[in-house]
């Protein structure tokens, strides 16, 4: 039990400092090839903060535990718009981009619906099993996903460079050091990757202690402790004021929770949804709902303080109502 609490500490402290400086290369890279951070947030750091995620699911799948692949993406991404958004807008506002509320938003409550579908029977094999063949068909939606905001910022930054080339802009690349950053990137995502390891089967291992479910260590321990990665960078991301990244980090993540790691989890072991977790899908799209029509509700385009005290109640109450 205090071998446990000590690896939770030690966890922790390798999250904050590996999302720190996660965030710190991510952001000088959007600086220096004139990168917007929705789309840093949207790829680079959404998919290594969702690293836990991934090697969650495929260590579950090996060993047939499908309750906790499905509850560990629904829940870490309840946590996702929820709590930490939640706790990003109550610290500072949180405006919204245009592209995040006209594509990526909708993107994220679509990508709920076709889950829930899915674990309906509605969608697909007509049963509440997700198959391999389902499976492919995810990971297919999140790789045209992912790509569509690159194409379509490709062409800005090839005419960026162009400009930037014109004008000999000398200085500006020589107080950014590409090299340096990348290596903040890398060395960021490991320490997420160990940090979230040690939280996650240390918290596990306690929560075994006192006979909790599978599902219900999926949808919170589990989920909560995959989910630091993103808490964190999304923190550190406020601080900086670099909220377009963080908006982007918990949006992509969100999306690449269902497509990618139900894709994947299902490919290698066929995942079966109960009446709980379609309980807890209806919730996600509800929420994710709730999320896009805040952007015309009271300050447009802004989730502020009032609304995130209101995704905070949303989420403990969900998690109240999982052990009632």
């Amino acid at each position: 039990m205090f071998y446990d609490l000590l690896m939770i500490i030690i966890g922790f402290a390798l999250l904050v400092f590996g999302a720190d400086i996660l965030v710190k290369g991510a952001s000088n890279i959007a600086k220096k090839f004139h990168i917007p951070d929705m789309l840093v947030g949207l790829t680079i750091v959404a998919i290594g903060t969702s690293a836990p995620e991934l090697i969650i699911t495929v260590t579950s799948a090996q060993s047939s535990s499908t309750e906790l692949i499905i509850g560990n993406a629904i829940g870490s991404n309840l946590c996702n718009l929820l709590f930490i958004l939640g706790i990003m807008s109550i610290m500072r506002p949180v405006k919204i981009e245009k592209e995040a509320r006209d594509f990526h938003i909708p993107m994220a409550f679509i990508s709920s619906v076709v889950i829930l579908l899915m674990g309906l029977g509605i969608l697909g094999n007509n049963t509440s099993f997700i198959n391999r063949n389902e499976g492919i068909f995810l990971v297919l939606l999140f790789i045209a996903y992912f790509s569509f905001p690159i194409i379509k910022e490709l062409e800005d930054i090839i005419k960026s460079f162009k400009d930037e080339k014109a004008q000999n802009n000398v200085s500006k690349k020589k107080k950014i050091n590409t090299f340096g950053s990348l290596i903040l990137i890398i060395v960021g995502i490991i320490l997420l990757k160990y940090g979230g390891d040690l939280v996650v089967n240390s918290a596990t291992s306690i929560a075994i202690l006192f006979n909790l479910s599978e599902r219900v260590i999926g949808l919170t321990i589990v989920a909560i402790g995959t989910a630091l990665p993103e808490l964190v960078t999304s923190i550190f991301a406020v601080v900086r004021k670099d909220t377009d990244l963080a908006v982007g980090n918990l949006v992509g993540s969100c999306v690449l929770n269902l497509f990618l790691i139900l894709g994947i989890g299902s490919i290698i072991t066929p995942l079966e949804f109960t009446n709980e977790f379609i309980q807890n899908l209806i919730l996600l799209a509800s929420s994710t709902l709730v999320l896009w029509l805040f952007n015309f509700i009271g300050k447009k385009n802004t989730i502020t303080r009032f609304k995130g005290v209101v995704l905070l109640s949303i989420f403990t109450f969900y998690m109240i109502s999982l052990f009632i």
